[in-house]
């Protein structure tokens, strides 16, 4: 691991966590106790951090990225053959220009894959987001390196939230009752070309829809901008080795407005191509969310609050991937 570095977000190091992740009385460890500690911090600061000493190769890690770089170069007619279509479910490639943020065009090409289900299963609302994954048969074993990964990725974003769950007081399992027995998963494989001017929007400024986010990326470009309570953009130097974490829409109801989301972008000054691989760890995918009874007797808020409205997590997730390709036409 890389220790040579200079970061203005917090680097936590969750190994005494996972260490004890199944004992059920981990929040006695005095390890457990300095993770934990920090990850309040990190959370009610800038809503941000680095992950590391999380357990998942290095070389896996880097294998992703490396397998993410051969598709993206490849060529267009090939990509195509994923193409992204609303009748398959949103899910594919998409081509640079396709993807709005808050009605702006994002300079970045992507596959977007979700948690596959049976058709029907989520009724009218999960409709819109039926179908199969379209992973490229070119890298050859990229399905089955994104499948591991997504495995891993799922492990390590419940025990972040078991550690989240007793920096707010709760007990380790808070987060895993009715609205996380069978949590959804979203992820972004993004491409963003390099540019030979500045301040060319990567991506617009937005918070994420769900939970927690595992954001993947070089390790040789910084792009990604965090915006701080002062309102300053602080940028996410790449660490390699690391996970940059950040809580989402649904953490922030689920703590009663303890932890929000923070609004983020990318802007990719370099003149070298950059890919990020963004795993967004939700809730179930017909949740009703809410405050937890827990988080509200410990942190009240005004009844009037917009927090305190219940979300379908479902319907929240297909109206924002529906403003996002409102432009998207099938048969382009």
């Amino acid at each position: 691991m890389v220790t040579d570095y200079k970061s203005l977000l917090p680097v936590i190091d969750i190994g005494p966590l996972l260490a004890k992740c199944d004992d059920s009385d981990m929040a006695d460890d005095a390890g457990v106790a300095q993770v934990v500690r920090k990850l309040d911090r990190a959370c009610r600061d800038v809503g941000f951090f680095y992950v590391i000493g999380h357990g998942i190769s290095e070389d896996l890690i880097n294998k992703v990225k490396e397998m993410t770089h051969q598709f993206f170069q490849l060529p267009y007619e090939e990509k195509l053959k994923i193409k992204i279509t609303s009748a398959g479910g949103y899910r594919g490639y998409q081509r640079i220009g396709v993807n709005f943020t808050s009605g702006k065009q994002d300079m970045h090409e992507a596959i977007d894959c979700y948690r596959e289900f049976e058709q029907g299963k989520h009724g009218d609302i999960g409709k819109v987001l039926e179908g199969q994954n379209q992973w490229p048969g070119n890298p050859q074993e990229y399905k089955d390196v994104m499948e591991e990964y997504i495995k891993l990725c799922t492990d390590l974003s419940r025990n972040i939230l078991r550690g989240i769950s007793l920096a707010l007081g709760g007990s380790p399992y808070e987060f895993e009752g009715k609205m996380l027995r069978d949590p959804f998963w979203v992820m972004r494989i993004i491409g963003y070309p390099g540019v030979n001017q500045e301040d060319v929007i990567g991506c617009g400024a937005h918070t994420d829809y769900g939970l927690l986010t595992l954001i993947n990326q070089d390790d040789d470009k910084t792009a990604l901008q965090v915006k701080s309570v002062d309102g300053d953009w602080i940028p996410a130097i790449p660490i390699p080795g690391s996970f940059i974490c950040n809580i989402g829409d649904m953490l922030t109801i689920l703590t009663n407005g303890v932890y929000e989301s923070t609004l983020h972008k990318v802007i990719n000054n370099s003149p070298r191509y950059r890919v990020c691989v963004a795993f967004f760890y939700e809730t179930n995918f017909d949740a009703e969310v809410e405050p937890l009874d827990v988080f509200k007797e410990k942190y009240p808020r005004k009844v009037t609050s917009q927090i305190a409205k219940r979300v379908v997590y479902g319907q929240h997730l297909i109206n924002k991937v529906q403003a996002t390709f409102a432009n998207l036409v099938d048969n382009s």
